[in-house]
């Protein structure tokens, strides 16, 4: 009774975490952390007030890779050395995930932006790449929304542009959490993710706490959208937890879509859409496709 009641319920708040909540997936979950690269170097931004931590991997443009809800940079597995082999990655743990506290603030997609844009200028670039999945991705388009002069390039990963754009069923899952779930949660691939590197284990209920509160807020950036300048790649599952007519508005939004392309390309923009088959929510941010598909448009000339 135990076990399925927690599968039903990591099923439900499957857009929120790093791991893989399925049992058939807990295996590939625990080996993301093996899988990746040693950082260059790793340490704490001091950004707003409070110290955000960072690590770097591999040498080349900047790119920063920010996890899904609940969650940490052991959650791309492989996806890290993929794309360290041509970049430098910057992995962030966004307030209150792995290294970083939560802070004594409200937790919000907005708040989470101006960290991410600190880190940048604290780490002394001018521009950089930023790729996010899920939370980590709703973070990454504030980025870009907030502060478009630090963003070259931008990868949404399976993350909606409004609060609609989730799937019921998964809208639900995410307000239902509360603090006290945390001890059902212990010995999950999930919870050992987080107390293996967490300053304080016994900070999980309040990150629980946090990420619920803002997931309580209903938003729709929809006109921020279309404001953007970056090149943007929108990347999702064919059975992702976001509507999949809310992933070709996205597109639209970017002025994705809007007409034939012609026989030469000429009318398409900068903005590109890929959708990853035979994958979900809970199985994307650790298949290797996205990885590529990612280094792919990176390094494309500038249109």
């Amino acid at each position: 009774m135990l076990r399925r009641t927690f599968l039903s319920l990591t099923a439900a708040l499957a857009p929120l975490m790093a791991l893989p909540a399925l049992a058939q997936q807990s295996d590939q979950a625990a080996q993301g952390a093996t899988m990746l690269p040693a950082p260059s170097k790793s340490g704490y931004a001091p950004v707003n007030g409070v110290e955000v931590y960072y690590a770097i991997y591999g040498e080349g443009d900047p790119l920063v890779l920010l996890h899904g809800g609940l969650a940490n940079i052991d959650m791309f597995g492989p996806n890290v050395a993929l794309l360290a082999e041509g970049h430098q990655v910057i992995a962030i743990d966004l307030q209150g995930h792995g290294h970083t506290l939560p802070f004594d603030r409200p937790m919000s997609y907005e708040a989470m932006a101006d960290d991410v844009a600190g880190v940048i200028q604290y780490l002394g670039f001018e521009k950089a790449d930023l790729m996010g999945y899920s939370l980590g991705a709703g973070t990454a388009l504030r980025v870009a929304i907030q502060h478009p002069g630090l963003v070259d390039k931008l990868i949404v990963v399976s993350a909606p542009y409004a609060w609609a754009g989730w799937h019921d069923y998964n809208q639900q899952g995410m307000r239902s959490m509360t603090p006290d779930m945390a001890e059902g949660m212990k010995g999950t691939p999930l919870y050992e993710s987080y107390a293996a590197v967490a300053p304080d284990v016994n900070n999980f209920p309040v990150l629980i706490e946090k990420v619920t509160a803002m997931m309580m807020n209903d938003y729709d950036w929809s006109a921020e959208v279309k404001q953007i300048k970056a090149p943007t790649l929108l990347m999702f599952a064919d059975w992702d937890a976001v509507r999949t007519s809310h992933v070709a508005s996205f597109f639209e939004l970017l002025g994705g879509g809007l007409q034939d392309a012609l026989w030469d390309g000429s009318g398409m923009n900068a903005n590109r859409l890929a959708i990853i088959p035979n994958a979900t929510h809970y199985t994307i941010f650790a298949d290797t496709r996205p990885g590529e598909a990612a280094i792919a448009f990176l390094d494309a000339p500038a249109q």
